[in-house]
């Protein structure tokens, strides 16, 4: 199964690449991500733990990134082994492009299965592929994003002085 989508990030290219490269912000940003350990040179461990129709599963498995073009554009892998659940492997070329107000963020994701969770038939592995890569990509983009005005002000007025998000106090 294939899948391509653009989003367009009210960020500068700088920290969204940055972003993308912080394995707080990738566990932050994977779906049922219960612990994500490594580097970007090694890889990363990875637990997952999720839902596929009716079979749930963790798996365990590694992450890598690859193909990196320093602000420009890199590869996610991933693959990994739910037990008699099965296994899921796919990947995605990611690539970034600075655009007016921000940066557009384009990626192309492949997804496979097999074992007991590819007797579920295409249609349900196929929409649930694409539930995940949309869910990795929104949390992504909003982990990134400057916050609102109004929060930035509601912050201040609750403590006098202005709080970091949890991505803000990542990378700041």
């Amino acid at each position: 199964m294939k899948l391509s989508d653009t989003r367009e990030i009210k960020a500068d290219p700088r920290v969204v690449w940055d972003a993308i490269l912080n394995p707080d912000v990738l566990k932050e940003c994977i779906p049922g991500c219960e612990s994500l350990t490594g580097s970007v040179a090694d890889g990363y461990e990875a637990v997952v733990k999720q839902k596929v129709g009716p079979v749930s599963a963790t798996f365990t498995g590694l992450v890598q990134l690859s193909d990196i073009v320093e602000g420009k554009s890199l590869k996610i892998s991933g693959e990994g082994k739910g037990g008699v659940a099965g296994f899921a492997k796919g990947g995605a070329n990611v690539s970034f492009e600075p655009m007016e107000g921000g940066t557009r963020l384009t990626y192309e994701a492949e997804a496979n299965v097999g074992g007991k969770i590819a007797q579920l038939g295409s249609r349900i592995i196929d929409s649930f592929a694409k539930k995940l890569a949309d869910e990795f990509f929104t949390r992504f983009q909003a982990a990134v994003e400057e916050p609102e005005e109004e929060t930035a002000e509601e912050a201040v007025a609750d403590s006098g002085e202005k709080k970091k998000g949890w991505f803000k106090r990542l990378i700041g």
